[in-house]
C-alpha cells in the first residue's frame, strides 16, 4: 500500500488532503457539541475515524471495494449528525464528491442515485426540523457533479501520462532500431562485397597465376606481373574497406552496448533498468551481439508497453559453453502470452545461431525473457593441418587461399581425386581432409572409407555443391565427420573445421532436416522411433547408426530431459535451480519449453506423457 502512495500524482494528494481536513473539522465540531450527543463521545469519534480510514485503505488496495464502505460509513456519520443538527447534512458534501471522484468502471450508475437521492431522503426522515429535500438533493448533487468532473480530469491526465510514456518508449525504440538497422545494413553490404568482389579478385589472381607457364616472353612476364600487382593491390584496398565497414565502435563490446541501451531506455521510459554481468566477457561474433542487443531491446519495450513494469533486471552471463541474457520485470504478467512479431523475430535470430529464446510469464508476478546462444568453437593453440581434395583446380586454390588466412590452420596439400587424397594422407599425415564427393578415379565416399580404415584419427569433412541425402547417408556411414555445402560462408567453414577437429560432427542445416526427416520416416515405418530435430546453420549430430536418445522424438535437449526427470520426482523450481546452479526463472523457462515440445499444459501432464512414451 505504501508503495502505491509513493507513486501518487498531484490529484491523489489533493483528494487525500481534502479528506484529512474535512475529517479533522468534523471531529473538532463533534467535540465542541459533545453535550448534545445521544451516544458516547468515544464511539462517535471512532465512527468518524473509521469513516476516514477504512474507505481510504480499501481505495489503495482494491478500488472496486471502495464505494460501498464510503457510502455506509461516511453517509452514516452524516445521517446521524443530521438527526441531531439539521445543518449537519453539509458534512456529506465532501464524501459525495469523493465517491464521484473515485468512480471506477461506471459505478456512478448506482453511487450517484444512492448519494444524491437515498442519503438525503434518509436525512429528511430522521432530522427534526427537516430541511427541504430538494435543497439537500441539489447541494449534494452539485457536490457529486463536481467530484465526477474531477474524475474525468484524472482519467484524462492518466491517459495523457500513458500516451507520453508510450511515445517516449516508442521514440527510444525507433532510434535504437534505426541505429541497429544501419549497423546491420553496413554489415550486410560488407558481407556482400566480401562474397562478390573478394571472391572475384581471388579467382582473378588464381587465374592469372595459372597463365604463368604459358607465357614465355619477357614482355609477357612483365605484363603478367603488372596485372597481378594491380589485382593484389585492389584486393588489399577492398579488404581495408571491408574492415572499416565491418568494425563498429557501437558494438565493439556487448557489455557496453547493453549498458548504453539500458541507460537510454531508463532515461526515456522512466523505469528502473539494471544490468548485471556475470563471468569474464569473451569475444562474440557480430551477429550474436546483434541478437542479444535486439533481445534486450524487445524485452524492455514489451515490459513497459504491455506489462506496465516499473523495474527491469537484466543479467548477462558468460558461461563456458554458452552465453545467456535473462531479462526479468515486475510487470503485470500474463498466463497466456501471444507470440507477436517481435518475439518471433527474436526466436528466429537465436535459432539462426543454434540458440533459443524462451519466455515465462505469470499473472501478477511479471515476465522473464531468456536468450541463450552457444559459444562457437574458438581457435586452439595447435595448428590444424588440412588436406583439400577436389577435382577442380580453381576450387582447390580458392579454398587454400581462404583457409591459409586462418592463424590456426595450414593447408598441407592438395589432391585432384580420391586416390591422390589417400596417397597424400599417408605422406603428409593431415589432421583433417576437406573432401569433394564427385571426383574421377575414386570418389569421395570410397576415399573417405579408405582413409577412415587406415587412419581413424584423421577427420574427414565432405564439402560438396548439391544436397544429396542418399549420398550423405552413405558417406556418413563410411565414417565422414561432417557434410557441408560449398555455399557455406568462409568464417563458418573455419569454425566448422575447428569444431570437427575437436571431435564434433557437423551437418548443414538444410541437409540435416531432409536427412533426419527421411530417417525418422523410415524408423516410424519399422516401428523404432521418430525424427530428430535440427536448429541453426550447422547441426551437431551423432553417427546415423547409433541409437537416438529418448528425448529426440520430441526434440528435447539433454538439459530439458534432466529438468523433466527432476519434475517427475516432485521437486520445485527453486530446488531444481539450486541443484543445477541456475536461476529460478531459467528453470521455469526450461519447464515451459518442455511443456510446449510435449504438447502439454502443466507438470502433471508432462510427467504422465513422459511415463507413457518412455522418455524417462
Amino acid at each position: 500500500m505504501f508503495d502505491a502512495v509513493k507513486q501518487w500524482f498531484w490529484y491523489e494528494w489533493t483528494l487525500f488532503i481534502i479528506r484529512i481536513l474535512v475529517t479533522f473539522s468534523t471531529i473538532i465540531t463533534t467535540v465542541q457539541f459533545q453535550n448534545d450527543l445521544n451516544l458516547p463521545l468515544w464511539l462517535v469519534l471512532c465512527w468518524e475515524i473509521s469513516a476516514f480510514s477504512i474507505p481510504w485503505i480499501l481505495l489503495q488496495v482494491n478500488t472496486k471495494a471502495y464505494a460501498v464502505p464510503e457510502l455506509i460509513l461516511s453517509g452514516g456519520v452524516s445521517v446521524y449528525l443530521t438527526s441531531l443538527f439539521p445543518e449537519a447534512y453539509l458534512t456529506f458534501l465532501v464524501p459525495a464528491a469523493l465517491i464521484a471522484a473515485n468512480n471506477v468502471e461506471k459505478t456512478y450508475r448506482w453511487t450517484g442515485p444512492a448519494a444524491v437521492l437515498v442519503v438525503p431522503l434518509v436525512m429528511v426522515q430522521l432530522s427534526e426540523p427537516a430541511k427541504p429535500f430538494w435543497e439537500m438533493m441539489s447541494q449534494i448533487g452539485l457536490a457529486y457533479a463536481i467530484g465526477y468532473a474531477f474524475n474525468l480530469l484524472m482519467v484524462n491526465y492518466r491517459q495523457n501520462e500513458i500516451i507520453r510514456s508510450q511515445n517516449s518508449v516508442l521514440e527510444q525504440y525507433m532510434s535504437q532500431v534505426e541505429r541497429v538497422t544501419l549497423l546491420e545494413e553496413r554489415n550486410r553490404l560488407a558481407k556482400d562485397l566480401h562474397d562478390t568482389m573478394g571472391h572475384s579478385y581471388t579467382s582473378l589472381i588464381m587465374g592469372l597465376e595459372t597463365l604463368r607457364p604459358d607465357i614465355s616472353t619477357e614482355e609477357g612476364e612483365h605484363k603478367l606481373e603488372a596485372l597481378l600487382a594491380v589485382t593484389r593491390k585492389s584486393m588489399g584496398e577492398v579488404r581495408d574497406f571491408l574492415h572499416g565497414m565491418g568494425a563498429s565502435e557501437e558494438m565493439s563490446s556487448l557489455r557496453q552496448a547493453l549498458e548504453q541501451l539500458a541507460r537510454e531506455f531508463e532515461a526515456s521510459a522512466g523505469v528502473t533498468v539494471s544490468l548485471r554481468v556475470l563471468g569474464e566477457e569473451t569475444a562474440l561474433p557480430q551477429q550474436a551481439k546483434m541478437t542479444f542487443y535486439r533481445c534486450l531491446q524487445e524485452a524492455l519495450t514489451n515490459a513497459v508497453r504491455h506489462g506496465r513494469a516499473a523495474e527491469i533486471q537484466a543479467t548477462l552471463q558468460f558461461e563456458p559453453r554458452q552465453t545467456r541474457l535473462e531479462v526479468r520485470d515486475n510487470g503485470e504478467g500474463s498466463e497466456s502470452l501471444s507470440e507477436g512479431f517481435g518475439l518471433k523475430a527474436m526466436k528466429e535470430r537465436a535459432a539462426s545461431l543454434q540458440g533459443q529464446v524462451s519466455v515465462y510469464s505469470e499473472k501478477g508476478v511479471g515476465t522473464t525473457v531468456t536468450c541463450t546462444l552457444p559459444r562457437q568453437a574458438e581457435p586452439g593453440g595447435e595448428v590444424i593441418r588440412l588436406l583439400i581434395a577436389d577435382d577442380q583446380a580453381f576450387i582447390r586454390e580458392s579454398l587454400r587461399t581462404l583457409l591459409q588466412g586462418q592463424k590456426d590452420m595450414t593447408v598441407a596439400g592438395l589432391a585432384g581425386d580420391g586416390e591422390q587424397a589417400v596417397e597424400l594422407c599417408a605422406e603428409l599425415e593431415p589432421d583433417l581432409v576437406l573432401m569433394d564427393l564427385d571426383m574421377p578415379n575414386m570418389d569421395g565416399t570410397a576415399a573417405t572409407r579408405t582413409i577412415k580404415q587406415k587412419w581413424p584419427h584423421v577427420r574427414v569433412v565432405i564439402l560438396t555443391t548439391f544436397q544429396a541425402p542418399d549420398k550423405a547417408l552413405e558417406v556418413l556411414r563410411s565414417g565422414a565427420d561432417g557434410y557441408l555445402l560449398k555455399s557455406i560462408e568462409p568464417k563458418e567453414l573455419a569454425e566448422t573445421i575447428r569444431l570437427v577437429h575437436q571431435g564434433g560432427t557437423m551437418i548443414a542445416q538444410d541437409l540435416s532436416t531432409k536427412l533426419f526427416g527421411e530417417l525418422g520416416e523410415a524408423a516410424k515405418a519399422s516401428g523404432r522411433g521418430g525424427a530428430t530435430g535440427t536448429s541453426g546453420p550447422a547441426e551437431t549430430a551423432g553417427r546415423p547408426e547409433t541409437a537416438a536418445p529418448a528425448g529426440e522424438g520430441y526434440e528435447l535437449t539433454p538439459r530439458e530431459i534432466e529438468i523433466l526427470r527432476m519434475l517427475s520426482k516432485g521437486l520445485r523450481y527453486k530446488s531444481i535451480a539450486s541443484k543445477l546452479y541456475l536461476s529460478d526463472g531459467t528453470v521455469r523457462n526450461y519447464a515451459s519449453t518442455v511443456y510446449a515440445k510435449l504438447g502439454v499444459r502443466n507438470r502433471e501432464e508432462a510427467v504422465e506423457k513422459a511415463a507413457e512414451t518412455g522418455l524417462l
